[in-house]
């Protein structure tokens, strides 16, 4: 599964205002968001669709979201995981 290129990052641009609304997050590249030195919420594109990893709340990997059809659980999770 590859990054998301720009035209999928496009697609997702009113998700990405979202999570840039996030406290605490500084996004190094479009659609990469790193919480103090770790990468923390990035994307996937592949033939099934749109996909946001956000750091697992072990700390140590990453859980895969589907946001072709909208992002709510992804934005969810990364809030959860920003208050921990």
């Amino acid at each position: 599964m590859k990054h998301a290129g720009e035209i999928a990052l496009d697609q997702l641009e009113p998700l990405l205002a979202r999570i840039r609304a996030l406290p605490g997050l500084t996004e190094k590249k479009r659609g990469v968001f790193y919480r103090k030195s770790r990468a923390f919420l990035h994307f996937h594109e592949d033939p099934q669709g749109l996909f946001g990893d956000v750091r697992a709340a072990d700390d140590k990997d990453f859980d895969r979201f589907n946001v072709t059809l909208g992002g709510d659980a992804l934005i969810a999770a990364a809030q959860s995981r920003l208050k921990a």
